[in-house]
């Protein structure tokens, strides 16, 4: 799909796309392809040959790892701060996770020869990705520990805020179900911590949709996790974002 013919879609609507120099940019625009991300598309699966390097800009997709017996638990959220295919650049060329979109919405994704190509170029683009893989890794770890020390609620606070972020508005389309099998926890924990948040104004959930109504008590009633894993995007990142970083 053509990029001068699309209306209301942008490649730099996606974080890291905006932050590359002009020069590295309009070299990789011909590459990019506009593609829809619908609500559980599985962008690839665990072990698979990677193909393309996928920028969403409003979608949201979820890196899950699937377990021998089929469970699974999110490891990490990529959005429109991010890409998935990192382990392109980093020389794995798979990976043990599987992509499956979580907010239906739309993204660009690159050949994975267009960006080895410029990524072997040991310049602007080079730096940037290896920055965005250190905080990926980071959101990583602090979702492991997150899952190990802390409560339901504080997960789920956690992880509506981290999807929040990625959203441009309070309005998420998930059922309990689907946040359950993110977080990786009974169905039955979900729905007592959501009810929890509802009982206390925070959010408002019906059928499927849920809306923030309160940000600032939400944040107050997740754990340290979500500011580490924020506050480590914004220092790798933020350089680069203000052009300051190449």
């Amino acid at each position: 799909m053509s990029i001068a013919k699309t209306v209301g879609h942008a490649p730099k609507q996606n974080h890291l796309l905006a932050a590359l120099p002009a020069e590295i940019f309009e070299r990789l625009s011909p590459h990019l392809e506009l593609i829809q991300m619908p609500l559980g598309k599985v962008l690839y699966e665990s072990g698979g040959q990677l193909q393309h390097a996928y920028f969403p800009t409003t979608a949201i997709v979820s890196l899950h790892y699937i377990m021998e017996n089929g469970a699974s638990a999110e490891i990490a959220g990529v959005g429109n701060e991010g890409v998935l295919g990192v382990s392109i650049f980093m020389g794995g060329n798979t990976t043990p996770s599987r992509a499956t979109v979580q907010t239906g919405g739309w993204g660009y994704r690159l050949k994975a020869r267009a960006m080895l190509e410029e990524f072997d170029r040991a310049g602007p683009l080079m730096r940037l990705m290896l920055r965005y893989t250190q905080a990926l890794m980071t959101q990583m770890s602090q979702t492991a520990v997150c899952n190990r020390h802390h409560s339901v609620e504080q997960q789920l606070c956690r992880w509506l805020l981290l999807t929040l972020d990625r959203l441009t508005s309070n309005e998420l389309t998930m059922t309990q179900e689907l946040i359950a099998g993110m977080l990786g926890v009974r169905r039955e924990g979900i729905t007592e911590a959501a009810g929890h948040l509802q009982q206390a104004r925070i959010i408002s959930y019906r059928r499927g949709h849920i809306s923030v109504i309160d940000r600032s008590g939400l944040e107050a009633r997740t754990c340290e996790c979500y500011n580490v894993v924020r506050k480590e995007f914004h220092r790798l990142l933020s350089d680069f974002q203000n052009g300051t970083g190449f």
